[in-house]
């Protein structure tokens, strides 16, 4: 098992050695959080909790991070000896997978002694931080798709191959059909998709001779790229084929005025009786495009979306913190202007009016709120919920949420009360 140990900053281990020092080590609560969310997101889509369970059993220090770090001429013996017996065995809360969430609300909250949890600060909230980032982007996507299919195609600029991966598993939680990143269909199951491409149809001498010898290989999912050269005149080529008896699925068209070529396109099928030809749609494609195909009558089936969505372009990052918020049984929090910090481990209360989703109470934290107690002195206490089920969750949150909170745009802040019981 390859060690994460050293995915870490450096200030991490730093004061980890000074609290042993000084020997504060009592127990201690950080929390993870959202300080507020960008200017066109209504809400977000917690996420990322099996990916940090799966690293934080990979968190260990072994001989190569050792020598490393002691090469550094940084650190004192006993020290290193104390990281060569890390391993987590605190307590760790956290909103479970696909749940809808705003401001402020503690996503992942973790308890133990002071040294143990501040070095997991960089580990956690990088984990958290792009799996929510990115289910948060996908989710907008499937509320604009109209019950049309979408696929993940990202991973070919996602930032750094595990991007990818957990890119396509946060995007099959909120809706998604599918993705063309077979590592993540094996990993996690998630149903593949993939056509062909540009360079596919250009190795041979005739359009039409690239579709035929596609044709042959994959005769019962045969998606032709009609857009290499002309878009209209590769989906004549396509009709020719359908005429002569091959079995075509579906075409994909990836460049050029999409919501007028989408139109003629299934027009052209339509008049030859070829309704049911599916059209897929990609290139550079996110919420705003679907919103104005789909509002334009494009007559799209399968949406391809990919660089917009796994690099969150329109908000590529968070500004989320793991911030310490209890100490020795004492609250801790900053009062650092436009950084307020809240006190205390905390629990979400999440109330509904005639089923739709209201407001919520963050509190000191109690069992019975969407906040769950994951891990108990460093062991799962149950096991985790399936990706199925994840992706159910999100499912039934956004079907309770309320009309306005499901808009591109952003009217107003969901207004989180805090309360102190």
């Amino acid at each position: 098992m390859p060690s994460k140990a050293l995915f870490t900053d450096l200030y991490e281990l730093t004061m980890a050695q000074a609290y042993l020092e000084a020997n504060k080590v009592g127990r201690a609560v950080f929390s993870l959080f959202v300080r507020k969310l960008p200017k066109n997101r209504n809400f977000l889509v917690s996420c990322g909790l099996e990916p940090l369970i799966e690293a934080l059993g990979e968190f260990r220090f072994g001989d190569k991070e050792l020598r490393y770090l002691k090469s550094l001429n940084m650190f004192k013996d006993w020290f290193l000896d104390y990281l060569e017996q890390y391993q987590f065995r605190g307590n760790l809360y956290a909103i479970r997978e696909g749940m809808i969430v705003f401001q402020n609300e503690p996503l992942v909250q973790i308890e133990g002694s002071l040294p143990e949890v501040q070095i997991l600060e960089t580990l956690v909230i990088n984990i958290v931080h792009y799996n929510t980032l990115i289910a948060s982007k996908s989710a907008r996507c499937y509320l604009v798709s109209k019950d049309r299919a979408l696929v993940d195609f990202g991973l070919r600029r996602a930032h750094g191959l595990d991007a990818g991966l957990y890119g396509a598993r946060a995007c099959y939680i909120t809706g998604f059909a599918g993705t063309s990143n077979l590592y993540a269909g094996r990993k996690y199951g998630i149903p593949v998709f993939g056509t062909m491409a540009h360079s596919f149809v250009m190795v041979f001498e005739e359009e039409e001779e690239a579709f035929k010898a596609f044709a042959r290989s994959f005769p019962d999912r045969t998606v032709f790229l009609i857009d290499t050269y002309d878009t209209f005149e590769g989906a004549k080529k396509a009709l020719k084929l359908m005429r002569e008896g091959i079995k075509v699925v579906g075409v994909r068209i990836d460049s050029g005025d999409l919501l007028e070529e989408c139109i003629r396109v299934k027009d052209l099928f339509q008049r030859e009786g070829f309704e049911d030809i599916k059209i897929v749609v990609s290139g550079g494609l996110d919420e705003e495009d679907l919103h104005r195909l789909l509002s334009g009558g494009a007559p799209v089936d399968i949406f391809g979306v990919g660089t917009k969505v796994l690099t969150s372009a329109d908000a590529p990052y968070l500004d989320i913190a793991y911030k310490l918020v209890e100490y020795e049984g004492k609250p801790k929090f900053k009062l650092s202007p436009g950084k307020q910090t809240f006190p205390y481990k905390r629990q979400v209360i999440r109330h509904y009016e005639d089923g739709l989703m209201c407001y919520d109470e963050v509190i000191p934290y109690r069992e019975g709120g969407l906040v769950e107690v994951v891990y108990k002195e460093g062991s799962l206490i149950r096991p985790l919920p399936s990706l199925k089920e994840i992706r159910e969750t999100f499912l039934d949150e956004l079907s309770k949420m309320p009309a306005w909170l499901k808009s591109l745009n952003k009217e107003k802040d969901y207004n989180v009360l805090l309360k102190e019981v």
